[in-house]
């Protein structure tokens, strides 16, 4: 067990030690977004109940005082339409939408809509949002919508990923490929999102933002080995990047200029790289937006696009 663990984790120190020294990009754009709107999910570290916290730090660094927290707990396909409910009421425009929730549960732990809970909250909770948002972000087009996705998509096996259930239940030893394959789905629908807003001044890109000092692995990826969050955890500790630092990449997706029609891409350190492999399939792109649209419980006459 040393050994194989030993040998999964020597890659995945060198990525983020390289990601920390060498590939820390950032963004030099100059464009003022006032008078857009920004929807950015995930902002208060999982908290859905409170953001009044998150809100009122923001404020404070920023002297913005435009920051507004609403309640949303992607883990529900009914709070997700509260959400967007209000979004419509109180909101005349959307200009950038940025998908940056997520979670990793480790245990068979399923929503009251019947999904694997980190599936629900880091896809089909995403997906039902955004497509629920389309018709506002073309009303104030131009617009952007940004997926984020992670370095850990490159790692989903060909195997797992189209058999795949998110309603069957999952055996321990496939727990934490979950967490991956959530993250090559957002580069893959953010793909297909791009595709099939063309021509609506609506653009979609996925990036991946490195290794990150969050909160995640110690709080959620805990229940596969002891070992394993301990190893992981020094070299995210480490040589992982700081919020900000990571925050570079979808910064410069939501303003800068010279990326305005660039849609479809997959960034890294703000420069558009090779997406995960999978992405590249259309077979696979167009069964994955079949299932969302099944399993995030969209009604027929909500199909739009």
């Amino acid at each position: 067990m040393t050994i194989l663990l030993f040998l999964i984790l020597s890659p995945i120190g060198i990525i983020f030690i390289v990601n920390k020294l060498i590939l820390c990009f950032r963004c030099n754009s100059k464009v003022f977004l006032a008078g857009k709107t920004a929807l950015i999910t995930g902002g208060t570290a999982a908290d859905f109940v409170d953001t009044s916290k998150a809100v009122q730090e923001i404020i404070k660094k920023t002297h913005n005082p435009d920051v507004i927290g609403k309640p949303l707990d992607l883990a529900s396909f009914q709070s997700v339409r509260n959400f967007v409910k209000d979004i419509y009421l109180t909101e005349d425009k959307l200009n950038i939408v940025i998908n940056n929730a997520g979670t990793a549960y480790l245990d068979s732990s399923y929503t009251e809509d019947g999904l694997h809970r980190t599936m629900q909250v880091n896809h089909f909770g995403h997906f039902l949002m955004t497509y629920l948002l389309i018709d506002l972000l073309k009303k104030s087009a131009p617009s952007r919508i940004i997926f984020t996705s992670s370095i850990l998509a490159y790692f989903v096996s060909a195997r797992f990923m189209y058999e795949f259930n998110p309603k069957k239940t999952i055996c321990q030893g496939n727990l934490f490929k979950i967490y991956p394959t959530t993250k090559l789905y957002a580069a893959a629908i953010s793909k297909t999102f791009a595709k099939k807003l063309e021509g609506t001044g609506i653009t979609c890109n996925a990036y991946n933002p490195g290794g990150t000092r969050t909160q995640i692995f110690f709080k959620q990826f805990r229940n596969i080995w002891d070992i394993f969050p301990t190893v992981l955890g020094f070299f995210v500790w480490t040589y992982g990047k700081t919020p900000e630092e990571s925050a570079q990449t979808p910064i410069y997706l939501a303003q800068a200029d010279e990326i305005e029609s660039v849609t479809g891409k997959f960034f890294t350190e703000g420069r558009t790289f090779l997406a995960p492999i999978p992405t590249t399939n259309v077979k696979f792109c167009d069964k994955l937006w079949e299932k969302s649209i099944i399993y995030s419980k969209l009604a027929d006459n909500e199909i739009t696009i």
